[in-house]
């Protein structure tokens, strides 16, 4: 009866209790399907943009919004190499207008997208990586000047399908600081 050990070894590490726990869990009368342990996110959280320079920026979990969306206060569009690129500005610090990153990235796409307002806007949209709860997680991302908003970057849910779980009662559940990324492969 080891069909699941490595699967309780991992939680506990001790092999007596793993056997113990493959006893009590008979798979073939339970038909118990294992999902992977997915991390709690909270509503609003540090990460990094290591594509962009961004070493630091706060982010609002937006289960509502399908795309990623990170403010630009200036956009420009650029040719390199025969391809379509856009160059921007961001303030990565909510508080400060002082301080602003000049970011770089290829064109993915220019789409229509509808706010929360109803607002609808056409908007660049980027591929980036996101240095997210020890992860690396490549999503697009629209732009677009959030300097009235409260956070500078929203996280939809093409970044958090099937890798997170979200919990909107507190801020902050892994910590104020972003997480380095814990393995190069990036998640897709």
């Amino acid at each position: 009866m080891k069909k699941i050990t490595w699967y309780s070894k991992s939680l506990t590490g001790d092999e007596e209790e793993a056997e113990a726990v493959d006893e009590l869990l008979d798979l073939r009368r339970l038909h118990v399907r294992l999902v992977p342990v997915l991390r709690i996110l909270r509503r609003a959280r540090w990460l990094a943009l290591p594509d962009l320079n961004i070493e630091k920026i706060i982010a609002k979990v937006d289960t509502g919004a399908k795309t990623c969306a990170l403010h630009a206060f200036y956009i420009e569009e650029f040719e390199r190499d025969n391809q379509a690129w856009v160059r921007f500005g961001l303030h990565p610090n909510r508080d400060s207008r002082r301080q602003h990153v000049d970011c770089e990235a290829p064109i993915k796409d220019r789409r229509d997208v509808t706010d929360s307002g109803g607002h609808s806007e056409n908007r660049y949209v980027i591929d980036t990586t996101f240095a997210l709860a020890g992860k690396k997680i490549l999503a697009e991302v629209t732009l677009t000047n959030r300097d009235n908003m409260r956070y500078r970057l929203l996280l939809g849910r093409n970044a958090l399908r099937r890798r997170f779980l979200v919990d909107p009662g507190r801020s902050y559940l892994l910590g104020k600081e972003p997480q380095p990324a814990l393995t190069s492969n990036i998640l897709m």
